[in-house]
C-alpha cells in the first residue's frame, strides 16, 4: 500500500519540485520511502512519483519507480498483487529475470510480455500507472472493485493523477472549482459516486477501468475491462447446497490465505459478525500460531460488539486485541477527518474506523477486512426492507398508495424517514426504491439546501441487471458498483492509509465476486434469511449459538454525541460566519435546520453531520 502522484504537462511548465511537494501530501500513505522520476518528451513533461509503505520485499530493490532493464517501461504501483509468485513462475519460465521479491517487478515485465492484458492474469488490489516510452503513452490502472483509489484531473493541457485529491493542490494549474452535481450527490448520500469528485474536472478511474493517456495525440480515451454486471446478467449456476457449500468454502480458504503474503505482521478487524468471524475461524483453523485479531467497541450497549468479538475470538483462540471509542477520541479524531478524506465524505462510522486502524497499527502494518461480504450475499437489512416495499407496489394498487402518501406528507413537520415512506408508497418502479431509502437529504430538500447554482437533480440509476436476475440482483449490483466502492472502501482506505496501515478485502477477490453474481438468489437471500449460504458455512467452524444474534450493523452514537459533547463543535461550525464563506449551502435553510435539530422538531442526525462535515472539509481545503 502506497501512494502515487504525477503528470503529463503538454504545456511543459510542470517542474520536478512541484512533482515532490505534491508526493509528500502522501506521506501518510507510505511513510517508508520515496522517489521520484522526471522526464522531458518531444511531446511532454512526464512526472512519476511515489511514497512506499514497505509490505513485501523491504530491501532497496522494490524501490519506486520502477524501470524495465532496457529503461523502456516505468512503473508506480499502489496495491498488491497477490498471485504474483505464480505469474513470476510463469514469466521465468519463458525467459524472464527477476532482481528483487517484489510483486512490483513481476507487474512491470507481466506488462512487458502480455500487454495490457496483463491485468486479467492479477489477482489483487491495485492502483497501477505505467508509462511506456516505446509507445509514448501512459495507462492508468485501477483493480475491479475498486479497493484502491486513483483520481486524475485533466484541463488546460495538463493531466494530474494521484492516489487522493490532496495530491493535486500544490500544482498551480489545479483549480478548486466546485462541481455541481458532485455537491448534489455528496448531500444526497452522504459520499460522491464516481466518477464525480468535488472539484470540476477531476474524476475518479471508476474500478474495473483503465485509462490511456496518449502523448502524441494529447487525448485520454477510458476501457472497462471488468464489469460486475455480466456476472449477475449470466444464468445462475445449476447446483445444489452442498456443492455451493464445498465451492465457496474453497473459494473463501484461496481468497484468505493470498491476503495473509506478506513480509510485515498481519491482523484481522474482527467485529464477530459473520462475515469478519469466518475470515478469521478459516484463517486460524489454517494457522499454526495465533492470528492477532482486533475489535473496536462502545460503551454505548446498542452500538458495542466488542463482547460479541472476544467470544468469537476464544473461541478461535486468535491474540485478541479490543479498544472503545468514546466521545472525546471521536472529537479528537474529527478534525482530522477533512485532511484524510480531502472531498466532503459523511460515514460517520469513519471515526471508529481511524480509531481501530491507529490501534491495529501498533502491533501489525497489515490488517484484514470483511468488506464485501453483505453486498456479495444480501447482508443488509434494508435489503429485507426493500423486498417488503417491492411486494407492497406489487400489490397494493398505486391509487391507493399515493391516497395514503398524501395523508402522511400531510403531517405537518415532518421529518426525511417519513417523507421516504410517502415517496416510496407513490413510487410506481421499484428498482429506484433503494436509490430513495438510502438518501439522506430528498431532492426536495436540496432544492432548498443547496444555493439555485448547484441544485441539481441527481438522476437515479435504475437498471443494473436483466429483469431475470431478479430484484435481490439489481439491489446488490447496485449497491457493489456504487456504495461499497465509493463508500465502505473509501472509508478503510484512507482510515487505514492515515496511520500507514494497509487494509486488504478478501471477499473482493474477484472470483469469489464472479462466482457469488451468478448464484441462485435464494442462497444469498432465502425468505428473509440474509447471507443464507454464508451464514451456513460460518456455522460449520462456529457453533450456531455463538453467531446467532440480530444484524448491528458498523455504527456510531451519533445522535447522543451530536446533542452531547460534540454540540459544541456543531455550535461552533454551522454558523453564519463559515456559511457566509461558501457559496453551495443556503445559509438561512442551514442555520434553521440545526435551530429545529436542537429545538426537537427534527431528528435527522445525517443531516446535521453531513452539514458539519461539508463546513469543515470546505474550511480545510478552500
Amino acid at each position: 500500500m502506497c501512494g502515487i502522484s504525477g503528470f503529463v504537462d503538454f504545456n511543459k511548465k510542470l517542474t520536478r519540485q512541484q512533482l515532490l511537494l505534491s508526493v509528500n501530501t502522501l506521506q501518510h500513505r507510505g511513510p517508508d520511502d520515496c522517489g521520484d522520476t522526471f522526464l522531458e518528451t518531444t511531446e511532454a513533461f512526464v512526472g512519476l512519483s511515489h511514497r512506499r509503505l514497505a509490505i513485501l520485499d523491504l530491501s532497496p530493490m522494490a524501490h519506486q519507480p520502477m524501470q524495465s532493464a532496457d529503461g523502456s517501461v516505468t512503473i508506480l504501483l499502489n496495491g498488491e498483487v497477490y498471485n504474483f509468485k505464480e505469474i513470476r513462475d510463469e514469466l521465468q519460465a519463458k525467459g524472464y529475470h527477476f532482481l528483487s521479491g517484489s510483486d512490483t517487478e513481476v507487474i512491470l515485465q507481466a506488462y512487458q510480455h502480455f500487454g495490457m492484458e496483463c491485468i486479467s492474469h492479477f489477482i489483487g488490489m491495485f492502483s497501477i500507472v505505467i508509462y511506456d516510452a516505446s509507445i509514448q503513452k501512459v495507462f492508468l490502472i485501477r483493480d475491479r472493485p475498486g479497493v484502491k483509489p486513483l483520481y486524475y484531473y485533466f484541463a488546460d493541457g495538463y493531466f494530474l493523477f494521484a492516489s487522493e485529491l490532496k495530491a493535486f493542490h500544490p500544482f498551480p494549474c489545479f483549480k478548486k472549482e466546485i462541481d455541481a452535481v458532485s455537491a448534489s450527490l455528496y448531500f444526497k448520500y452522504g459520499y460522491i459516486k464516481a466518477p464525480n469528485s468535488i472539484f470540476k474536472n477531476a474524476r475518479k478511474l471508476q474500478p474495473g477501468y483503465f485509462a490511456t493517456i496518449d502523448l502524441a495525440s494529447k487525448s485520454l480515451q477510458l476501457k472497462q475491462y471488468w464489469n460486475v454486471l455480466d456476472y449477475y446478467n449470466k444464468p445462475a449456476f445449476s447446483i445444489d447446497k452442498k456443492q455451493a457449500l464445498q465451492e465457496l468454502e474453497t473459494l473463501c480458504v484461496s481468497a484468505f490465505q493470498y491476503r495473509m503474503i506478506s513480509d510485515v505482521p498481519v491482523g484481522i478487524f474482527l467485529s464477530g459478525g459473520y462475515d469478519s468471524s469466518l475470515l478469521a475461524a478459516i484463517l486460524q483453523n489454517n494457522s499454526a500460531n495465533k492470528i492477532k485479531t482486533f475489535t473496536i467497541g462502545f460503551n454505548e450497549k446498542q452500538f458495542n460488539e466488542a463482547n460479541h468479538a472476544k467470544k468469537i475470538a476464544q473461541y478461535l483462540g486468535t491474540d485478541h486485541n479490543e479498544h472503545f471509542c468514546t466521545a472525546a477520541s471521536a472529537s479528537e479524531v474529527i478534525p482530522a477527518l477533512p485532511f484524510y478524506y480531502d472531498e466532503p465524505f459523511g460515514d460517520s462510522s469513519a471515526i471508529p474506523t481511524v480509531l481501530l486502524s491507529r490501534f491495529a497499527k501498533q502491533q501489525v502494518t497489515v490488517a484484514l477486512s470483511a468488506d464485501g461480504a453483505d453486498e456479495l450475499f444480501a447482508g443488509y437489512n434494508r435489503y429485507t426492507q426493500l423486498s417488503t416495499i417491492n411486494k407492497v407496489q406489487k400489490i397494493v394498487p398505486v391509487s391507493i398508495r399515493r391516497t395514503i402518501a398524501k395523508m402522511i406528507g400531510s403531517v405537518p413537520a415532518i421529518n426525511t424517514k417519513y417523507k421516504k415512506i410517502a415517496l416510496l408508497l407513490s413510487e410506481c418502479d421499484s428498482t429506484i426504491s433503494g436509490d430513495l431509502l438510502n438518501a439522506v437529504f430528498l431532492e426536495t430538500d436540496l432544492q432548498n439546501l443547496l444555493q439555485p447554482d448547484f441544485a441539481y437533480d441527481v438522476i437515479s440509476e435504475k437498471k443494473h441487471t436483466r429483469e431475470k436476475s431478479g430484484f435481490i440482483n439489481s439491489l446488490l449490483a447496485a449497491d457493489f458498483t456504487s456504495y461499497l466502492p465509493d463508500d465502505i472502501l473509501a472509508k478503510v482506505d484512507r482510515a487505514a492509509m492515515s496511520t500507514g496501515l494497509e487494509a486488504r478485502e478478501p471477499f473482493l477477490d474477484h472470483r469469489l465476486v464472479e462466482w457469488a453474481a451468478q448464484l441462485p438468489v435464494d442462497m444469498k437471500y432465502n425468505n428473509g434469511h440474509k447471507k443464507y449460504l454464508l451464514t451456513e458455512l460460518t456455522h460449520q467452524y462456529l457453533p450456531g449459538e455463538l453467531m446467532k444474534r440480530p444484524k448491528m450493523g458498523f455504527g456510531i452514537p451519533l445522535r447522543s454525541w451530536l446533542k452531547g459533547s460534540l454540540k459544541a463543535l456543531v455550535m461552533q461550525t454551522i454558523i453564519e460566519e463559515n456559511l457566509s464563506k461558501q457559496n453551495v449551502l443556503d445559509k438561512n435553510y442551514v442555520l434553521q435546520l440545526k435551530e429545529d435539530y436542537y429545538s426537537g422538531k427534527i431528528n435527522d442526525d445525517q443531516q446535521i453531520w453531513l452539514i458539519l462535515m461539508f463546513l469543515l472539509w470546505w474550511n480545510e481545503w478552500m
